[in-house]
């Protein structure tokens, strides 16, 4: 079942699942939702005042998986605003319904919420839909492109989504990969180029000549979705 609190203009959905247990205990995923882990005989209303006394923690918690949202210029999150995904504008479209959720349909982004002018439970919804489908995207293409590195003994390398403000991408001197959720917004070819760019980096950390030698034998025409790339964020 979900529930909700208020604290102060921001309300807190949560769901609530019972368990053999003691104590109560309180998840922030990052697609944003609240999940709670109560004891059996914990009541609702029980349930919800503990979830007010942290409410304050719960919403630190989730303005930072906010972050992962890909940034567009200010938006009011009503019907007709224009957002990106895999380089197509799509428009928003708010519907009520029963169930929150986020589907692709034609050219249009719809989704659904229980209140129809809840800004707050639209913004959940894009984050938890946008977070799934960029970690999808990423991991698949890194599944995709790993193959190409056989010859290196490249294994699966660790990887997070990071805001970064002028990169696309980045690879850690300990070989951890950091992608932009911004990517999630320009085209696939992008996303790959971007991709193959940082796993390049595992093997050649300087952008040397062996290093653009073996992006360009993956990718032949990188140098393309580069340049998309730059006017995007130009």
């Amino acid at each position: 079942m979900v529930y909700s609190v208020k604290y102060g203009t921001r309300e807190i959905l949560f769901s609530v699942t019972y368990a053999k247990r003691k104590t109560l205990q309180i998840a922030v995923n990052p697609d944003m939702s609240v999940n709670i882990t109560a004891p059996e005989n914990a009541s609702v209303s029980e349930i919800q005042h503990r979830v007010l006394k942290r409410s304050r923690w719960i919403l630190k918690q989730q303005i930072y998986f906010e972050q992962f949202l890909p940034r567009t210029p200010e938006r009011e999150y009503v019907s007709g605003e224009s957002h990106l995904y895999l380089g197509r504008h799509y428009l928003l479209r708010i519907r009520k319904s029963a169930l929150n959720s986020v589907k692709l349909i034609g050219g249009e982004l719809v989704v659904t919420v229980k209140v129809i002018d809840n800004k707050q439970a639209v913004i959940q919804s894009l984050t938890k839909w946008y977070y799934k489908h960029s970690k999808d995207k990423f991991e698949g293409a890194i599944k995709k492109y790993l193959p190409c590195f056989k010859q290196f003994n490249l294994e699966s390398p660790s990887w997070e989504i990071k805001r970064m403000a002028k990169r696309w991408g980045s690879c850690t001197p300990k070989g951890k990969i950091l992608l932009n959720p911004e990517l999630i917004k320009t085209p696939g070819r992008c996303i790959e180029y971007v991709i193959v760019h940082e796993l390049c980096h595992l093997v050649y950390h300087s952008h040397n000549k062996d290093f653009y030698n073996l992006q360009k034998q993956i990718i032949p025409n990188w140098e393309k979705w580069k340049k998309r790339l730059e006017k995007i964020s130009a």
